[in-house]
């Protein structure tokens, strides 16, 4: 039986595709749970138009994450902290501190986007990884100063 698959199904194919599985695979896994369709005119038809709004909604979420990607750009923060010998901090400064300083500039940023490997420790000048979108990457300058 050809199937247009809802999903992406180790083994089968990815979503979108139209792939033949065995009839009783079809009826009593893959349409039950919604992961396919039966593979007519007028499913092939629907699954497009669907594919063209994705693609369309794609454009528009990276568009924008690359404009925020820009203004990111010419973001820098300064964190001011207490720091002992070698100019090390009492305390760290983390994704969520940086994450709430964004959002405090107007930036509706997750801390979860904020890619820091580990905490900053030091004082000095670093540049902090920010995931937008897939394949869309911004820095944002971060000072961190001795109080």
């Amino acid at each position: 039986m050809n199937v247009i698959l809802r999903e992406d199904i180790e083994h089968v194919g990815r979503a979108g595709e139209i792939v033949t599985v065995k009839d009783g695979y079809a009826r009593n896994f893959l349409i039950p749970r919604g992961l396919a369709v039966a593979a007519t005119t007028g499913n092939q038809r629907q699954v497009a138009a669907e594919r063209e709004r994705r693609a369309a909604r794609h454009a528009a979420d990276r568009t924008s994450a690359e404009g925020l990607a820009q203004q990111l750009g010419d973001v820098s923060l300064t964190f001011t902290m207490k720091a002992g010998e070698g100019e090390k901090l009492f305390g760290s400064i983390t994704a969520a501190d940086i994450a709430a300083k964004l959002i405090e500039l107007g930036y509706d940023i997750d801390k979860r986007r904020v890619e820091l490997a580990e905490p900053i420790k030091l004082v000095g000048i670093y540049k902090v990884p920010v995931r937008l979108d897939a394949g869309v990457h911004a820095e944002v300058r971060v000072w961190v100063v001795k109080e």
